[in-house]
């Protein structure tokens, strides 16, 4: 299948993905002056005075601002706002499919900081959340926790947070099934940008593992000179201060996790690795190395961010569910806590995972309604 030119087709025929339907249908003199003038003016005014109470009156309980500059889109980098549209499309429809959450696609032409915070806070008072997308690090990394710290709503960049809630889930199962325990394993972590720093904090957080992050110039410690803040507190995660390369770093690793680019991983380095690795080659389209490779060279367990493999690492068994959970549950904050316990929940969908099925797929049923319930 050509899925490059379906979606062109498609998405012309279409004319994008999204549009907004009212939850009544105004066909009566009552019910426009019920909803616009001059009834709508009582409401606007009792919202005006009780605030706290503006998402029993209006849509906020039930919406999220998909916002992304454009600056890391997919793997095509910085494409600009119009390029990352049809992805925040594509992101709001899959919130209102999975989920049932209304979701706006927000594309900015701003790309600092100060700018990006100051318009998204301007923004807020129209929604109940806040799905930061595509925002290339470190900058995501300000943006997020300033907005974080500055709104009363819940902020998540899904790049990061959904990515690593997905990878320690399938972490857990496949850790069960090689008889392993994550404390005591060894963790190679290729890519030290939005999602790979997000998920070697919920791993360590988690586990407390050794973990050996590796980026362009190699493995990362510190002594490295350069580092900006995220580095550092991945090179506090490699206990042995092991430094190198890619393959000094897997040399008897129990697991890679790739969020990096094509062809890094080969199967020379995964035969050097513990017995029976687990491999999370999740770059795309092209992962790390390619699944069937990595079990020739004695993987137990393969995961990739790809549809067409088993075990695909993806941010749909994530987000809706946890934003669903923090606006049926009036959280205002997504913790560290909220993200184990959504990714333990995950896991659990699994009732006998395998080395084919260590995560539930997109479409399994409960997924969204299991990790509502621990968004508390």
């Amino acid at each position: 299948m050509d899925y490059s030119k379906l979606a062109l087709d498609k998405h012309k025929e279409l004319k994008g993905k999204i549009t907004i339907q009212p939850r009544d249908v105004v066909d009566t003199k009552e019910k426009l002056s019920t909803y616009y003038s001059p009834g709508v003016g009582a409401v606007s005014s009792y919202v005006a005075e009780h605030p706290k109470e503006t998402r029993d009156y209006t849509w906020t309980n039930n919406n999220v601002a998909v916002v992304s500059d454009g600056s890391a889109v997919l793997g095509l980098g910085n494409i600009g706002p119009h390029g990352a549209l049809p992805v925040m499309e594509g992101k709001a429809m899959l919130f209102k499919t999975f989920a049932d959450i209304d979701a706006v696609p927000i594309v900015l032409n701003v790309h600092t900081a100060d700018e990006i915070v100051a318009v998204v806070k301007a923004l807020a008072p129209s929604f109940g959340g806040i799905n930061l997308e595509d925002i290339a690090a470190p900058l995501c990394f300000e943006v997020e926790e300033r907005l974080k710290n500055e709104l009363d709503i819940p902020v998540m960049h899904d790049d990061q947070h959904g990515t690593a809630i997905v990878t320690l889930a399938g972490l857990i199962n496949a850790a069960k099934i090689t008889g392993r325990n994550l404390k005591e394993s060894k963790i190679v972590m290729v890519g030290a940008g939005a999602a790979g720093v997000a998920i070697a904090k919920l791993i360590h957080l988690y586990a407390g593992t050794n973990i050996v992050a590796v980026d362009s110039k190699g493995i990362i410690t510190r002594d490295r000179d350069g580092l900006n803040k995220e580095k550092q507190i991945l090179a506090e995660f490699n206990n042995q201060q092991q430094a190198g390369s890619l393959a000094d770093a897997v040399r008897n690793a129990d697991i890679f996790i790739g969020v990096s680019q094509a062809g890094l991983l080969t199967a020379e380095m995964v035969k050097t690795m513990a017995k029976d690795p687990i491999i999370f080659a999740m770059a795309n389209p092209i992962p790390e190395i390619m699944p069937e490779e990595a079990k020739a060279a004695g993987a137990a367990i393969v995961a990739t961010g790809r549809s067409d493999f088993a075990n695909q690492v993806n941010n749909s068994l994530a987000f809706p569910g946890v934003f669903r959970g923090a606006l049926d549950h009036n959280v205002t904050k997504i913790t560290d806590e909220h993200k184990i316990a959504a990714a333990e929940a995950i896991a659990a969908l699994v009732a006998e995972p395998s080395t084919d099925k260590i995560i539930p797929g997109p479409f399994d049923e409960g997924i969204v309604a299991a990790v509502a319930n621990v968004i508390r």
